[in-house]
């Protein structure tokens, strides 16, 4: 494996650095600002991440999450997705390289037809509309996406859709017009084969947004979306891919999206790192720094071998997706998806203890930091599913048929 950096990709890092620190990190409070002034209501997207945009795109940073358009490797990408975990609110959206829509951007390129990369993919890379994708459903456990009770009924050339589904990330921004649903077109098919995608405008008559969730009482700019879908009709022609190919299409979308999660959740813990050790030598108790104290010195070693642990995981899952594909990478993406949620938690609790009230605060991002990443233990998969997924893959496989890499 060789996770050395290519010259492109240390001269993106660098100009993804500068960035970060000299345009993004003093933009969070104008854009937190805008938000408190707005209300915990209000979706609109604050102008400083328009400007943005337009500075990202300029300095070469943009789409960069998609091979096909950056022609950066996973494992290439996974570094630079890092840098982002720094800012949550505003690089990855800056770069266009956010959640959910790079996941729906690379299910259109690998499975919509020419026509419906017209209409949808090239705007979404154009970073001129925003998507969500509504999978998850209140009333089952949406973990097995078997469960999902959404139908999908043909009638002559319309899909007639009724479903109640929640947690659509971004859906409630007014940029959103794209919804990627998920439902059952054959509920007697076999389990994974009951279930499709289709493409659903979100200003089609029975599409009714009804709120958005606040995840741990606070309320995300895009919103995560529960929606009503009664009787909505949309042509046959918005299928993506085939009738039944839903789950394969899931599967498809989540496993690059997990890797770039978990890269930006590492960004994320090496900002809380930088802020406790910042905080330990400015601090003074007791006659010293914190700094001087043994507590707080384990508190930063820790984090220091935590996050590195960690960071070897992620890029070894995506050199395996680069060299032998997604299949081949299926554990490790789920060892990741458990371990980097879960490291940057620890990361950041230890930044809010060194901190003290106001690590707690809204004053510093600690706060928020943490609670997205208790959300990232959950969403794309909680870790009981990945656990279990890797738990079966153990008890299957001869140990003594040595090494997995040898395979």
């Amino acid at each position: 494996m060789d996770f050395e950096s290519s010259a492109r990709v240390r001269e993106l890092g660098s100009e993804l650095w500068d960035f970060l620190l000299t345009r993004v990190l003093p933009a969070e409070a104008e854009y937190e600002a805008y938000r408190h002034a707005a209300g915990p209501d209000d979706h609109t997207v604050p102008p400083v991440v328009e400007r943005l945009k337009t500075e990202a795109r300029s300095r070469g940073l943009w789409n960069l999450f998609l091979p096909s358009e950056s022609g950066l490797a996973q494992v290439e990408y996974a570094a630079l997705a890092e840098i982002s975990g720094w800012s949550m609110e505003l690089l990855p959206e800056a770069m266009n390289c956010q959640a959910p829509d790079t996941g729906n951007m690379e299910t259109l390129h690998l499975f919509a037809t020419d026509a419906q990369k017209d209409q949808w993919l090239a705007p979404l890379l154009d970073g001129t509309i925003r998507s969500a994708f509504a999978m998850t459903e209140p009333a089952v456990a949406s973990s097995d996406a078997t469960n999902i009770e959404c139908l999908i009924r043909r009638e002559g050339d319309e899909y007639v859709i009724n479903g109640h589904k929640w947690w659509a990330s971004g859906a409630n921004d007014p940029r959103c017009t794209l919804l990627i649903v998920m439902g059952k077109t054959d509920p007697d098919a076999h389990a994974h084969r009951q279930q499709s995608m289709v493409i659903v405008p979100k200003d089609t008559p029975g599409v009714t947004v009804v709120r958005s969730t606040t995840v741990f009482g606070r309320q995300d700019q895009h919103g995560h979306a529960e929606i009503l879908f009664e009787n909505v009709r949309v042509p046959v022609a918005n299928l993506l891919g085939e009738e039944g190919g839903g789950f394969t299409i899931a599967q498809a979308r989540l496993g690059p999206g997990r890797i770039h999660h978990c890269m930006r959740a590492i960004g994320a813990a090496e900002r809380a790192l930088a802020m406790m050790v910042d905080r330990a030598k400015s601090r003074v108790a007791f006659g010293s720094p914190l700094s001087d104290q043994g507590m707080v010195q384990d508190a930063i070693a820790r984090s220091r071998v935590e996050i590195e642990e960690t960071r070897l995981l992620t890029l070894k899952a995506a050199w395996l997706m680069d060299t032998k594909g997604a299949k081949a990478a299926a554990l490790e993406v789920a060892a990741i998806k458990i371990s980097a949620p879960s490291m940057a938690l620890r990361v950041i609790d230890r930044a809010i203890q060194v901190h003290g009230g106001l690590g707690v605060s809204d004053d510093i991002p600690l706060a928020r930091m943490w609670g997205w990443h208790r959300a990232l233990r959950v969403f794309d998969g909680p870790d009981e599913v990945h656990l279990r997924s890797l738990a079966r893959a153990e008890l299957k496989r001869d140990h003594m048929a040595g090494p997995r890499w040898l395979s």
